[in-house]
């Protein structure tokens, strides 16, 4: 143990002393919250010196690991602020990207520099707010520049955070359709064509549709126009 840190009790040597400050000290680790000088004098006798009792108290932790405080006039134990650096705990915390946020970063990845009207036309639906926020704040898009049209939109690329998590070379390492195909992650059908299919198999593939926002594959269109091209013609009664 450090020469440096006192021990030793400075309590007075009256023992009724020494067991209030030992009440005052159960009191406060106890607490769920800070307590007032009038919050202990309430479990004390009548007639304690809180306040000698508090300064005591302090004097004994001023160079402990855990120190006495007051703050706002409430008193409790906290750790030495020296003590910080060593307490902190750093932790990652993975964040799962929605399937906007997927589809939006694969046509970034397929088609820079594109720009957020350019997104929007190849998916079909409008593109949240947050979205283009959340890959930027991953580190895998980055502005590319301005298109020299009408209104200059803001265009946008991938970074080199993002071929590092993927582990590409480049952006001509993307796997292409076909790769994609064999891969098992597109059909290999149009999709109106696998509706079909689906339906026939009982599956329920619009409510897929609906809930997930997949595209049917006819760009251009907005996703209401999309999931009508799905729903069957209403059925006749009969007469």
């Amino acid at each position: 143990m450090s020469p440096d840190i006192d021990t030793t009790l400075p309590f007075a040597e009256d023992g009724a002393d020494v067991a209030l400050i030992r009440l005052i000290e159960a009191l406060l680790f106890a607490a769920p919250t800070p307590l007032s000088a009038a919050d202990l004098a309430s479990r004390l006798p009548a007639g304690a010196d809180v306040a000698a009792l508090l300064g005591a108290l302090a004097d004994h932790y001023h160079q402990r690991g855990v120190v006495l405080v007051e703050s706002g006039g409430r008193w409790a134990f906290r750790t030495a602020a020296d003590l910080a650096g060593h307490l902190r705990l750093e932790t990652t915390e993975p964040r799962r990207l929605s399937r906007a946020a997927i589809e939006t970063l694969a046509i970034i990845a397929y088609h820079q520099p594109v720009t957020r009207a350019d997104i929007e036309e190849i998916r079909g639906v409008a593109l949240s707010k947050g979205t283009l926020d959340l890959l930027l704040e991953a580190g895998w898009i980055h502005p590319c520049g301005r298109r020299q049209t009408a209104g200059r939109p803001l265009t946008w690329g991938t970074t080199e955070s993002f071929l590092d998590h993927f582990g590409l070379g480049s952006v001509d390492d993307l796997p292409g359709v076909e790769d994609l195909k064999a891969a098992g992650l597109l059909d290999r059908r149009p999709a109106l064509a696998a509706y079909g299919t689906h339906a026939r198999d009982g599956d329920d593939i619009l409510a897929d549709v609906e809930d997930e926002g997949t595209l049917t594959g006819q760009p251009g269109r907005r996703e209401t126009d999309q999931l009508d091209l799905l729903r069957p013609p209403p059925r006749r009664p009969r007469g």
